[in-house]
């Protein structure tokens, strides 16, 4: 039974998405691990708990990045602030038994939690975020390179010890 719920979950955020430019998962899903999630991803595509998918406006982005080896992720987002904003933290992947592959994160220098925690569904270069206290709050993340402008204003290692 939780997984066919899993199953149901993962055909609505497809139905919800059609208006998103990504493919409607061709390939079967992937096992979420930090290895298999490591690496850069852009967001394309979101909900805000209404149910209607969202591109991002243009000249919006929001770029992850995830660090397999210490489980650490850097944010450069320019949602609330137009010149852009870098956040680091640290994430951790866990399984729910109903759920499936969650992810949580918390920001470095005490900036708190994630307003929500996810079930993640990855395929090969795409994944589904869906927040588990509000499943109207999704989010689709391709796989990219994050751009040398962009990617330049993350802290140097040395900064952020």
């Amino acid at each position: 039974m939780k997984n066919w719920l899993k199953i149901v979950a993962v055909a609505l955020v497809a139905l919800a998405f059609t208006g998103c430019k990504h493919d409607l998962y061709p390939n079967p899903a992937r096992e979420v691990t930090p290895h298999t999630l490591a690496g850069q991803w852009k967001l394309v595509c979101y909900s805000d708990g209404n149910a209607v998918a969202h591109n991002l406006a243009e000249g919006s982005y929001v770029y992850l990045e995830f660090t397999r080896k210490d489980r650490t992720f850097t944010e450069f987002q320019n949602i609330n602030n137009a010149f852009g904003t870098v956040r680091t933290g640290v994430y951790n992947i866990y399984t729910d038994e109903e759920a499936g592959a969650v992810i949580r994160g918390m920001y470095d220098y005490g900036a708190g939690d994630w307003a929500h925690r996810y079930s993640v569904t990855l395929f090969d270069d795409e994944m589904v975020w869906i927040a588990l206290d509000d499943p109207y709050q999704q989010c689709v993340y391709e796989r990219c390179e994050i751009p040398e402008e962009i990617a330049s204003q993350a802290p140097a290692e040395d900064d952020e010890k």
